[in-house]
């Protein structure tokens, strides 16, 4: 990100519409919010996260989005292909106010190539998810996921969700990987991230998100024994290369108790960085030879994933965290490529069978006391559950705003509308001074296929279904969710995974309580019909016990 801006975005805060209803208000908001430089990582270029993860296609773009959202009535739905509004019609009061597709390819022409020829000819953008969907909520998105899958990688190796004392090792401090080290430390571990852009590192310790900064693995490793031995909580950013500090790591016999990575692995053009060479040489090689380029990333790649495999069978528990950095290691004749797992199968997918992932909501008012109250209610209504209790209060402490003031907190099916009724209400009173925005990462339990990721070792084979995020679409959009996205390629990269996104509004009205009913029971119920389907014990008993009507359940399973 450069220091001076060409362009300052900025949502508004408080209570007065510059648009014709707080739907269209609220899609405005959250796309300003995208690009505040709080929040993305390169605005003046749209780049919101994740390489090339964009909020529109192109300045001319981004303005007539604005104006459209500022002129759309209450019954149209305006149209957006990858980053470029296309079209407005009338629909009716309980459509969408936008409907997205970003990214989408034939499946025969879904790869980077092909992507990359029409995004340079000005046709297509890369929407990564919640980047063109308008819900980014900075680094705090993937915040709660990160920490629990340290928790759960710490829970099957040690027997506790306690790591103190214990030493993870990752890389990437990117726009979401940047929560690692946030991550590590509220899971009580100290944590070593390994990041090839200083100012990245920098910006996470402006942030909150890191402690400390090494320049040499000298001095990380160092800096990790002592605050081990003192069983104190810490993140350091050490500023190197993945490709070469883990082969490093195991040339010195240095084990960590976990091992994982979470670098833009899924882009080998534009999101990784290749070895052997300063960062300022990569990019021009980058601009000046962008096959060579690719081809150095994906050898790295190689390294680094050789690395973590020689790191796991010295006993580490490694782990994918779903940035597709195996398959291009195996591309480059790392035969053994997946003998590490993905975090999802790993730790996360009994969480998934219960509908459960990272649901968020933002405060239009701008105002922290908004979200602090909603953090209250959810530590009421849902008191029995310990971890999320925990989870709450250490984000109240931990987390640094970034653009408006949000939360994430991983609720389940049967727990979302629940919840987001009783804000509506607060929104109703004035309790709430402005209405509060309801999504989630396109990273949840039933609106993603993506086999190297999300749906990586399903039960009964059906990872590449991609069916299931088409009807998670279909059905949120005719429950009547503010607005709606199907995207291609998000996390993983072009050819590897289908996903969609919804966000709604809950501005107080009856309305969006009726809307609330309908898409927060759908969205993530859609999460348990997917993995009842699949033949998942747990799913098929959260869907008997909740009542979620699956017409061939007992037929089947």
């Amino acid at each position: 990100m450069t220091n001076k801006l060409k362009r300052m975005i900025r949502a508004d805060r408080g209570t007065e519409l510059s648009c014709k209803g707080w739907q269209q208000e609220a899609a405005l908001r959250m796309l300003m919010n995208n690009l505040d430089p709080e929040v993305a990582e390169n605005p003046d270029e749209l780049v919101v996260y994740g390489g090339i993860g964009k909020a529109a296609r192109n300045w001319e773009s981004f303005d007539a989005i604005v104006r459209e959202l500022k002129e759309l009535e209450n019954d149209e739905t305006l149209l957006i292909q990858s980053g470029k509004p296309v079209g407005v019609f009338r629909t009716h009061d309980r459509a969408p106010r936008v409907l997205i597709a970003n990214s989408n390819l034939v499946p025969a022409w879904a790869n980077w190539e092909t992507f990359n020829e029409l995004d340079q000819k000005g046709l297509m953008m890369y929407g990564q998810m919640t980047a063109g969907s308008w819900i980014y909520i900075g680094a705090q998105g993937i915040l709660q996921g990160t920490y629990l899958s340290f928790v759960e990688a710490g829970k099957k190796v040690f027997g506790t969700a306690d790591l103190t004392g214990k030493f993870i090792l990752t890389g990437g401090m990117g726009g979401m990987s940047g929560a690692q080290p946030l991550a590590g430390k509220m899971a009580k571990a100290v944590i070593l991230v390994v990041e090839v852009d200083r100012k990245r590192i920098e910006r996470k310790i402006k942030e909150g998100y890191c402690d400390y900064m090494a320049e040499t693995l000298d001095e990380a490793l160092e800096m990790v024994e002592k605050l081990k031995k003192e069983g104190k909580p810490a993140s350091i950013g050490l500023v190197g290369n993945c490709a070469d500090v883990y082969p490093e790591m195991v040339k010195r016999d240095v084990v960590p108790d976990i091992v994982t990575d979470q670098t833009s692995a899924h882009d080998p053009l534009n999101g990784y960085v290749p070895n052997g060479m300063t960062i300022e040489e990569a990019f021009e090689l980058r601009k000046q030879d962008p096959t060579a380029y690719e081809q150095k990333s994906k050898q790295a790649m190689a390294d680094h994933v050789q690395a973590m495999l020689d790191l796991q069978a010295k006993g580490a528990e490694t782990f994918d965290y779903g940035n597709n950095i195996r398959k291009y290691a195996k591309e480059m004749g790392v035969d053994n490529a997946f003998d590490f797992p993905g975090f999802v199968p790993a730790y996360l997918r009994p969480l998934f069978c219960e509908g459960k992932g990272p649901f968020r909501w933002a405060a239009l008012s701008g105002d922290p006391e908004d979200i602090y109250k909603t953090d209250q209610l959810a530590m009421e209504m849902f008191k029995e559950d310990e971890g999320l209790v925990n989870w709450i209060q250490m984000a109240q402490k931990m987390v640094k705003w970034q653009g408006l003031p949000a939360r994430i907190c991983w609720l389940g099916y049967g727990e979302r509308h629940r919840f987001a009724l009783k804000v509506n209400e607060m929104v109703a009173s004035g309790e709430i001074k402005a209405p509060v925005v309801f999504g989630r990462d396109h990273l949840d339990s039933g609106s993603v296929a993506s086999p190297n990721r999300e749906t990586e070792s399903m039960k009964d084979g059906s990872d590449a279904i991609a069916d299931w995020p088409i009807l998670n679409a279909l059905i949120n959009t005719s429950g009547g969710a503010s607005w709606v996205s199907v995207h291609h390629g998000g996390g993983v990269g072009m050819g590897y995974s289908i996903h969609a996104g919804q966000v709604l509004v809950a501005d107080g009205t009856k309305e969006a309580e009726e809307r609330i009913k309908r898409v927060l029971v759908s969205d993530p119920g859609m999460g348990v019909i997917r993995h009842a389907d699949a033949g998942y014990s747990r799913a098929i008993e959260v869907a008997k016990e909740r009542g979620v009507k699956i017409p061939m359940l007992d037929a089947e399973k």
